[in-house]
């Protein structure tokens, strides 16, 4: 047993030592390239391959001596990156240990060292493979052999990329604290440190509280290591310099956020010359643009529009309006209660359930339901049709005979469909379509989704009718068709998902209803097309807050939402509330006609009459106080009894008693 043991450790000795050798020999075949990789900008294009969106890259770069950057900064890097930088010969094995745990506990954590990603910054390509990996160690041992530790932190310092467009130290210090590295603070540093990992999604200008955790953690590890001592706060951080400026700079930043997603780094999207062709059509994004501009001219300062087209046929963006500037908000990301233009998905829910678009409902107002707690529910303008259809509950956009089919359907059920057709189900770490703190059931869906209670983007908007476009199928929305890089490498090619979320038959009775709508107010961009208005009423007043249009024809998608920055009241130039049949239906008409000039124009799909045309809810309906009797058919304006803000419910109306308002939320 003993010889047994002792041939085994000299087996095992033999194979260290001739792995060792390999190793070693592997080291020294390994060549320096003559020169640092150069940075080059990246390109974007616009779908067809050729006409150019922007350029991006590296341009803000000026190197400084380590002795000009603070020690508290320093060590915030290392604490951030490497903090056995200075005990190791180019790798750490106890940074390897560190990211297996995290790795196994689910957490993603890279154990690349400092010298490690200089080396693959400067001399290596951003390949995810077992070769470049080997080499960028290999050269990583020699560059230990070669260089001080404090020149290699130097060379890092100034070669890391930042975000906002700053390639190295000095160019971070100024582009988010307007100061030069040696004005640093301790605090300031752990800023620019957090963003090294992920420079979009920690920038406090495009997740602010992604970015102050990052910051808390870097700022944390720093005193663990015995770094740093005393309070420290979060800094007053400058608001973003686009590289691009304008509504295209927003547009940039939902390429690179998609890119990174997808492996493509913002330091490779801004450094190594890539070419991207986007979805974008650079038809519809200049009609976007122009008619937002034409539109809103002469409007008050303080209106904010958003504007999102996608192709039905493969949930690409076609257009993208999300404001002004890049900044603080993307308001095509930003929620907002969807009013009226959500009930298109209760009509979707009822005929998957097989509830004809032509089944008679109960249209009278005011009317109380179970659940809304005893609050009236009334009918815009005061509109009455005791026996209506659904379609023409549409058309009319009534809001009683809606929230009776969701009560019916069961308010989980419409939600489920709205997560199948589009809305995600949650933006950030808030569930959407459900009630949050101080409302009457946190946590839980009320019926009162039905006449759009809860917040949506407009994006998200925009990929719900593209579904009814596209016949019932669900694409999910991107920005990137490919990513190539010099000499034409290909890097990533997109592959988004397609799914059945609408049965096909139902899809053409949504549309068929849709198109009704669009016909009788007047809306047709010079095309067969289906849409839908929505207004979002301000509290408790004759004003609103946000006003919608959504719509499509078989080409085009497009969600037009109009508000504020925080909810208010919208009034145009004339002093007049802005509701969805104003501005934003004559943007989205306006912009249809112009990104779809000189196309051929496709028809709609025509009715496929889902479901049996039954009388559901048609039985007297317990009114509230003071209701006065209507005729039996037909729409009919409810008598001038009732005071002026009970009868003014534009599509919806939070006016309501126990309903509180939806906050806006930055995406």
């Amino acid at each position: 047993m003993r010889r047994l043991l002792k041939r085994a450790a000299v087996v095992v000795t033999v194979l260290t030592v001739a792995a060792g050798i390999t190793v070693v020999g592997y080291v020294q075949s390994v060549q320096f390239p003559a020169d640092p990789v150069d940075v080059q900008a990246s390109t974007l294009y616009y779908r067809d391959g050729k006409t150019i969106l922007a350029r991006v890259g590296t341009q803000n770069h000026s190197d400084v001596a380590l002795s000009a950057v603070p020690v508290e900064v320093q060590k915030a890097v290392l604490a951030a990156e490497d903090r056995d930088f200075y005990d190791h010969s180019g790798y750490s094995v106890r940074g390897i240990l560190r990211a297996v745990v995290a790795n196994i506990r689910g957490k993603r954590e890279g154990a690349s060292t400092i010298t490690q990603q200089y080396v693959r910054n400067a001399y290596l390509t951003q390949d995810v493979s077992l070769d470049r990996k080997a080499k960028e160690l290999a050269l990583a041992i020699k560059l230990e052999r070669k260089l001080t530790k404090d020149q290699i932190l130097e060379r890092y310092l100034n070669t890391i990329y930042y975000g906002r467009n700053a390639y190295g130290i000095a160019a971070a210090a100024h582009a988010y604290f307007g100061v030069t590295t040696d004005r640093l603070t301790a605090a300031q540093g752990a800023v620019l440190a957090a963003v090294i990992k992920d420079p979009f999604r920690y920038d406090p200008a495009n997740d602010a509280a992604a970015a102050q955790q990052r910051w808390a953690w870097v700022v944390d590890a720093a005193r663990e290591e015995g770094w740093l001592s005393g309070d420290v706060k979060y800094p007053a951080v400058s608001p973003t310099s686009a590289a691009v400026a304008g509504p295209s700079g927003i547009v940039v930043d939902r390429v690179e956020q998609e890119l990174a997603a997808h492996g493509v780094t913002p330091r490779m999207l801004h450094t190594q010359g890539l070419s991207i062709v986007t979805t974008l059509d650079a038809k519809a994004q200049a009609a976007g643009i122009a008619q937002v501009a034409k539109h809103m001219a002469g409007q008050p300062k303080d209106l904010r529009v958003a504007l999102v087209a996608v192709d039905p046929r493969s949930g690409g963006v076609l257009a993208y309006y999300g404001g002004k500037q890049r900044g603080y908000f993307d308001d095509a990301s930003a929620v907002h209660p969807a009013a009226s233009t959500f009930k298109p998905i209760v009509l979707a829910a009822a005929l998957e359930a097989g509830i004809s678009a032509q089944s008679l409902w109960d249209g009278s107002s005011p009317r109380l339901f179970p659940g809304r707690l005893g609050v009236p529910l009334y009918n815009h303008d005061g509109l009455q049709c005791p026996v209506c259809t659904l379609e023409e509950s549409m058309v009319e956009s009534l809001n009683t005979p809606f929230y009776a089919v969701t009560e019916k359907l069961g308010a989980d059920s419409v939600r489920r469909m709205a997560h199948n057709l589009g809305i995600p189900p949650a933006y950030g770490s808030t569930p959407a379509l459900v009630d949050g703190r101080g409302d009457p059931k946190p946590g839980r869906t009320r019926p009162d989704i039905a006449i759009g209670r809860y917040a949506v983007a407009p994006a998200d908007l925009a990929t719900v009718y593209g579904t009814f476009a596209g016949a019932g199928v669900r694409h999910d929305r991107h920005f990137v068709e490919s990513v190539t890089g010099p000499g034409g490498r290909r890097i990533w090619k997109g592959q988004p998902r397609s799914r059945h979320a609408l049965d096909r038959a139902a899809a053409a009775d949504v549309t068929s209803v849709l198109a009704a709508v669009v016909d009788r107010h007047a809306m047709t961009p010079d095309r067969p097309a289906a849409g839908k208005t929505g207004t979002q009423q301000w509290g408790n007043t004759s004003d609103n807050q946000d006003a919608w249009m959504a719509g499509y024809t078989p080409e085009l998608a497009c969600a037009v939402w109009i508000g504020k920055a925080d909810p208010g009241p919208i009034r145009d130039k004339r002093g007049k509330a802005i509701e969805g049949e104003t501005l934003p239906a004559q943007l989205w008409t306006a912009f249809t006609r112009e990104a779809l000039r000189g196309r051929p124009v496709t028809p709609l799909p025509g009715p496929a009459n889902v479901g049996k045309p039954a009388a559901f809810d048609i039985k007297p309906p317990t009114a509230a106080p003071g209701a006065k009797p209507v005729a039996p058919n037909g729409i009919q304006p409810r008598p001038e009894q009732f005071a002026p803000d009970a009868r003014r419910q534009a599509d919806l109306g939070t006016k309501d008693a126990g309903l509180t308002k939806q906050p806006r939320v930055a995406q």
